[in-house]
């Protein structure tokens, strides 16, 4: 009897690491197509037009208690930036961030309502009910007939929503976003401040410097929320940088029209 308490023992002891493992690796893995770089088409076509060096700066997952202090930040340095909002509880507190998001000459554009991946991308139908969702918060504080940049939560390149969605959904998200008058972006420099590491500062600053090597047009993805105040640190050495390195600061909006559509 004792020998197979300790058999059994051993067998949950070894489930349990099993079960750990995929759960963190799960973790990983999702954490990773999160912020790797999914498809940066824009920037190319972009950088193949444009003389000069260009750089979009965006915020994910505002609007938060740190979106007024990135407006500071900006403003000091004369730069407009792209906002991907979303409208969760969380952000519900700062909505009256969003008229002094236009009113600094940065561009508000559509991220997701829920954010939960196992909704939005459940079906192509269930991620244009959230969109829709989104919009109808917004219009209480902005004119979203003006609004028709988005950003899929992930990226357009992202396998999560495989699981929910079907190997397609992207591709057909895609294709119906385009019929619809929208246009969406990726982007190809990750300051990588979203995930589980918690980088400080100075780590998204040399994260942002490192993924801008090379290039000539930067579309930076960084994040608006109550958990990224590192970012809000990390800021101004940003902007620095890039203007010491002869980029002009640009929205996705002023980006796309100076290529004249793409």
């Amino acid at each position: 009897m004792r020998v197979r308490t300790k058999t059994v023992c051993g067998c949950l002891t070894a489930l349990l690491l099993l079960c750990l493992a995929v759960f963190f690796l799960c973790g990983k893995e999702q954490n990773h197509r999160e912020t790797s770089i999914p498809d940066d088409r824009m920037a190319v076509q972009a950088a193949a037009v444009l003389d000069g060096r260009y750089v979009c700066l965006t915020f994910d997952d505002g609007p938060s208690e740190n979106t007024a202090a990135i407006l500071e930040v900006l403003a000091q340095y004369q730069a407009p930036a792209t906002f991907f909002v979303t409208a969760q509880p969380v952000n519900e507190p700062y909505y009256d961030q969003l008229p002094l998001i236009l009113a600094g000459g940065h561009q508000i554009a559509l991220h997701s309502a829920s954010h939960r991946y196992s909704e939005i991308y459940k079906s192509t139908t269930d991620f244009w009910l959230d969109i829709k969702q989104l919009r109808q918060v917004l219009s209480a504080y902005v004119d979203v007939e003006d609004i028709n940049w988005l950003r899929f939560p992930g990226g357009s390149t992202n396998t999560v929503s495989h699981r929910y969605g079907g190997s397609g959904i992207m591709k057909e998200l895609i294709a119906q976003a385009e019929e619809k008058g929208y246009h969406w972006i990726d982007w190809n420099v990750c300051g990588e401040d979203a995930t589980s590491a918690h980088p400080d500062a100075d780590a998204i600053l040399r994260n942002v410097q490192q993924g801008a090597e090379g290039r000539d047009v930067c579309v930076v993805l960084l994040h608006d929320t109550a958990a990224t105040s590192q970012t809000v640190k990390a800021l101004p050495g940003i902007l620095q940088w890039f203007s010491e390195q002869g980029y002009r600061f640009c929205t996705v909006e002023q980006m796309y029209t100076m290529t004249d559509g793409g």
